[in-house]
């Protein structure tokens, strides 16, 4: 079933193996028509997560990346829409000889083609993968999941019987009473079969533990046997999530049914994410959107960082246009993030400057760094009108990017993707970074305007990092702690390596809770 949870699934089922020395790289078919997740709307569909090559892809991928501590690209999301136009393109330069273009065996071989091309792909370490997993996003019976699943069983057919294990991931509810129904899942399965698939194991996700006696029933409607079926119940931390598998015996089953050595685990990762909370900051993040889901990242990237200083991080979510400015006084923290569009920039200005003046901590992404030189340029240089270009008339102190003029097509045409960075030494990000030159992920069409960049300078807004001309970093040495990035650091974080502008960020704001009680 759709949004039920396959995704940290995956993850966890990788992070298992990862443990126990294997390489592993993911796979994410979405069965859309888009051709990536580029234009769809954030409040619908949720994070647009954007890799180092600059693909924009759905938030599972992110989360793939967060629990493997590895990189991704664009091959490793598998659209419809890119499936379909790959073998549209094949049949108009003729490459398949006049056959009669169909599903099968064209349009699954494409997918299967795309499956195998991801897997060889080389891991960060510079060698191919171990195992793949590939998450077949949807929900069994859909119209659209069908030449997919048709691909999977074809490949099961294909490949040797320790080469492939299909896990289903299905519904086990709670009644009134308090009772478990497998019902749902046998019905599931029952699809599943109809398609010529066969689970080798079923994570059960439920509110609550499945226990042995559930366990049975669906192994005896559902023929595995009972360790192959996996209790998934609510977690209120996901990085949990693969230590209650590893309870389960998951890794175990896994690897007896791939012919695996099932290696002593190493315990590291568990250590990082079971660190105990000895500090609690609140932090607000003001925007247009009421929905998490839209920043997976930046919740997670404060997870991230809270965890690594024993800081637990409770978010506060404002709605940029109907919060009160009395709202962030009890704050420790303000994060203004990245969005498109004029809705709310008057509330996130409004924000920007509490903080700025009232000594906050501030961390500002994307927008949030373009719309700190606004409100700097409007109440410290004094030009009223001062607005991005991206808003309307004013004063332009944010202008679009020159390769973004005249751009008509919206999907994969913003400044995407990894970039270099120089970072000033002796400012706050070179420090926080401990290095000068760095490598971080953008989404964008707007600069700051280069012919504001000398009088916001001299009015003491330090531009500490550049690519080239543009400017990609901005802080303020006389405050606390005031930070911004064109860049988008969330997307580089992970529960092993926190991004080093969150780490500040959490940091500062625990000073400023230390400071506000202790005064």
């Amino acid at each position: 079933m759709s949004g039920l949870g396959k995704g940290i699934t995956a993850a966890s089922i990788g992070r298992l193996l990862k443990n126990r020395g294997y390489r592993v790289t993911a796979v994410k078919i979405d069965p859309y028509l888009n051709i990536d997740a580029g234009t769809m709307n954030p409040a619908q569909h949720g994070e647009v997560f954007v890799l180092s090559d600059g693909g924009e892809v759905d938030l599972d991928l992110g989360n793939y990346e967060r629990f493997l501590d590895i990189n991704l690209k664009s091959i490793h999301n598998i659209t419809t829409g890119k499936v379909y136009r790959n073998v549209i393109e094949k049949e108009r330069r003729g490459d398949f000889l006049g056959a009669t273009v169909q599903i099968i065996p064209h349009i699954t071989d494409e997918i299967k083609r795309c499956i195998r091309r991801a897997a060889g792909e080389e891991t960060d370490g510079g060698e191919s993968a171990d195992i793949c997993l590939v998450e077949v996003g949807g929900t069994v019976g859909d119209i659209e999941s069908m030449p997919f699943l048709e691909a999977i069983r074809q490949m099961h057919g294909e490949l040797p019987a320790q080469d492939m294990v299909l896990v289903h991931v299905t519904l086990v509810p709670v009644d009134t009473m308090g009772d478990l129904k497998t019902k749902p899942t046998q019905h599931s399965v029952k699809a599943l079969r109809e398609l010529g698939l066969h689970p080798d194991i079923i994570v059960g996700r439920s509110e609550q533990v499945i226990g042995p006696q559930t366990k049975k029933k669906i192994s005896a409607f559902c023929d595995v046997p009972p360790s192959a079926v996996i209790s998934a119940q609510n977690m209120p931390d996901i990085y949990q999530v693969p230590m209650e598998m590893e309870k389960e015996g998951l890794a175990a089953t896994l690897c007896d049914l791939l012919g695996l050595e099932n290696r002593e685990p190493d315990i590291e990762w568990y250590r990082i994410v079971s660190r105990e909370y000895t500090s609690r900051v609140t932090v607000a993040i003001v925007s247009k959107y009421g929905i998490e889901d839209v920043y997976i990242s930046i919740k997670e990237a404060l997870r991230h960082a809270g965890r690594a200083l024993s800081t637990e991080v409770n978010i506060r979510w404002l709605d940029a246009e109907a919060f009160d400015p009395q709202q962030l006084a009890d704050m420790d923290g303000i994060l203004v993030p990245g969005g498109f569009g004029k809705r709310g920039i008057e509330g996130k200005i409004q924000a920007i400057r509490f903080a700025r003046e009232g000594g906050k901590p501030y961390l500002g992404l994307c927008l949030g760094f373009q719309l700190a030189v606004i409100e700097y340029a409007r109440n410290v240089l004094g030009i009223a009108d001062a607005t991005s270009e991206e808003m309307g008339e004013g004063t332009h102190v944010i202008a679009i990017l020159p390769e973004q003029e005249g751009v008509t097509e919206l999907g994969g045409t913003m400044r995407l993707g990894d970039c270099p960075i120089s970072l000033k030494a002796g400012t706050l990000m070179a420090d926080l970074y401990g290095k000068t030159e760095i490598v971080e992920r953008h989404r964008h069409r707007y600069e700051v305007n280069p012919a504001y960049i000398e009088a916001l300078t001299d009015a003491g807004l330090i531009f500490s990092g550049t690519c080239g001309d543009r400017m990609e970093v901005c802080e303020i040495p006389a405050h606390p702690f005031f930070l911004a990035s064109q860049f988008h650091p969330e997307f580089r974080s992970s529960p092993t390596h926190p991004s080093p502008p969150y780490l500040g960020f959490v940091g500062a704001c625990r000073r400023n809770r230390t400071i506000s009680r202790s005064g």
